[in-house]
């Protein structure tokens, strides 16, 4: 037996759908997790530790890691390493992302593991001869990724972990190579994208099959396990060096794609500080460039602090109009000033200054809508398929990690031999000023390309603190939508006291600034619709906007958790 996980299974019992089909369950150490009959839990309270993320088993993995003597950060490498296998469309080992904890013993760490632009990268090379950007080749196909970060990241994780690295990779290594049922909206979301893995591959990956996909059915990924198998065996050379690192740079060949063995080799997960600052009695604490997220989520947060607008309740369209307006001003700021902070002087202090955000907000009206066409960015004188985990242990320890592809599967390209999908993340760089990526995102010299560069992100994984105390765990998917979703729901739960469950499950509204138009979900109130087109208001209605998994620690050590009810997402813990 590998570990006490060789293969770890049995049947939850939770709120929500049961997918399972008639197959005989695996034989091992333990019945905890069952791959082939799981249940989706959206809301529990737990005594010890809870984990919330994008699917059942990766939460229940992550759960049962910590029941078996495992931290919040070995949990966070089981649960990373199980959604690169039960959620293709954005759990990863082909992308990146960040990481914020605050560890039992008071300290905090920031990781980040962003996807960096390759060596062969240029300013210019998603533009034709006349100069037009050429969006498909950002977004789809070899050429659209970037040297990926995850593995990197993990291994920069371990040293605050307690058990072997080989007892938490082992679940998902069973996980490809056994195989696990899919849910009916996994097998809507693979049959939407079979053309995309036909044109952008040059084989027959796991994920296409002459048939349509259905709920029940058994996806297995024979590659994906010897890929994890390598890590395993040989840790974060596993991938970066040796057999994978040869399949990607093989796999580049086969298109126009640029990665190359020496890029892989060379790629570093680096450590950031956190981003904190007080509102209301509580201590945030996100992550700062070259994601956004920390940032915007500042700004937004202190423009309508101690307002009063927002005294006026959720909902209202006080409320309401103030906190789009912080939206349009905080993006406005975004495309203007957010790169990398290793290639661009990002003016952090400046931005986060009290008065600046306060003179931001200075031509705001009450009651009549501003136009983006007006509101530039501010004068400085110092720049969508994602997936987010929230973990909180027995100890105290508090991590947030937000992982990506950018678009649903990435580049829709899997690499030949290694069973996983690559990124598409070059696409978030700025491929020409004022051209929109495909969340519709514009910027400039910040955010334009350079070998080596990491790309703006929208992530926003977020902990929150009172006076030291853990309270809050939160982060989304949703592109650019990341750190509106993530304000929303500390607004609900901080100002309009709502349980974690109403918190992230109410209808969402966004604004980036441009285009000039307030995204609405299905469900928000027609009254409150009414009040903000006669504002002078643009509303365009979409469907979701991210899917929250939000973690309240309360004052009795009670610990609250919640999933999205937007997509299979789920809680477990004990």
């Amino acid at each position: 037996m590998n570990s006490v996980f060789s293969i770890i299974f049995f049947v939850i019992i939770g709120i929500g759908e049961v997918f399972s089909q008639s197959q005989t369950p695996w034989l091992g150490a333990g019945k905890e997790v069952d791959p082939y009959h799981y249940t989706q839990v959206k809301h529990e309270f737990y005594q010890n530790a809870a984990v919330s993320c994008a699917h059942p088993l990766a939460s229940l993995i992550g759960a049962q890691i910590m029941k078996r003597g495992g931290n919040a950060f070995d949990a966070g490498i089981a649960v990373q390493l199980a959604l690169a296998v039960v959620y293709p469309a954005a759990g990863n080992i082909g992308g990146g992302g960040f990481l914020i904890a605050k560890k039992a013993t008071n300290e905090f760490l920031a990781i980040d593991y962003r996807e960096v632009a390759p060596g062969r990268a240029s300013k210019n090379m998603y533009l034709d001869k006349d100069g037009n950007a050429q969006l498909d080749l950002s977004q789809n196909g070899r050429l659209a990724s970037g040297v990926p970060g995850t593995i990197a990241g993990i291994f920069s994780t371990l040293p605050a972990a307690k058990l072997n690295f080989k007892i938490l990779i082992q679940p998902a290594i069973d996980l490809a190579a056994n195989g696990y049922v899919i849910t009916e909206r996994e097998a809507n979301s693979l049959n939407s994208n079979q053309k995309a893995f036909i044109k952008n591959n040059s084989y027959s990956p796991a994920f296409v099959k002459s048939a349509a996909w259905k709920a029940g059915d058994t996806l297995f990924q024979p590659e994906l396990a010897a890929t994890l198998t390598r890590i395993k065996e040989n840790g974060a050379k596993g991938f970066y060096e040796g057999e994978t690192a040869k399949l990607i740079a093989e796999e580049m060949q086969r298109g126009n794609g640029i990665i190359t063995v020496e890029d892989l080799k060379n790629y570093q997960a680096k450590i950031r500080k956190p981003l904190s600052f007080n509102y209301g009695g509580y201590q945030i604490h996100g992550f700062p460039p070259p994601s956004s997220g920390g940032i915007i989520l500042l700004q937004m947060m202190k423009m309508v602090e101690n307002t009063q607008q927002l005294k006026k309740g959720f909902q209202s369209p006080e409320a309401t109009q103030i906190m789009i307006e912080s939206e349009r001003r905080a993006y406005a700021d975004r495309a203007e000033h957010l790169g990398d902070p290793d290639f661009w002087k990002v003016p952090i202090k400046a931005l986060s200054n009290e008065q600046y955000i306060s003179k931001r907000m200075s031509d705001f009206t009450p009651g009549i809508a501003s136009k983006s066409s007006q509101v530039k960015a501010g004068d400085i004188k110092e720049s969508e398929e994602t997936t987010h985990i929230s973990i909180y242990d027995k100890e105290g320890n508090m991590v947030s990690i937000t992982t990506t592809l950018n678009g649903g599967y990435g580049s829709k390209t899997v690499v030949k031999g290694a069973g996983f999908l690559l990124n598409n993340e070059m696409d978030d760089f700025s491929v020409k000023p004022g051209v929109a990526n495909m969340f519709g995102a514009v910027g400039g010299e910040a955010n334009s390309i350079q070998p080596g560069k990491r790309m703006l992100s929208s992530m926003c994984p977020v902990i929150v603190t009172k006076n030291g105390k853990p309270v809050i765990v939160v982060g989304t998917p949703g592109g650019t939508t990341i750190p509106t979703s993530v304000f929303q729901a500390l607004m609900n739960v901080l100002e309009f006291n709502m349980n974690t469950d109403d918190a992230i499950n109410q209808p969402k509204f966004h604004h980036q600034h441009l285009p000039d138009e307030v995204f609405i979900e299905p469900g928000f109130p027609d009254k409150l619709k009414t009040s903000l087109n006669s504002m002078g208001y643009k509303l365009t209605n979409r469907n979701s906007i991210g899917k929250t998994e939000l973690i309240y620690i309360h004052g009795n050590k009670k610990i609250e958790a919640a999933a999205d009810r937007r997509g299979d997402d789920s809680v477990a813990g004990y």
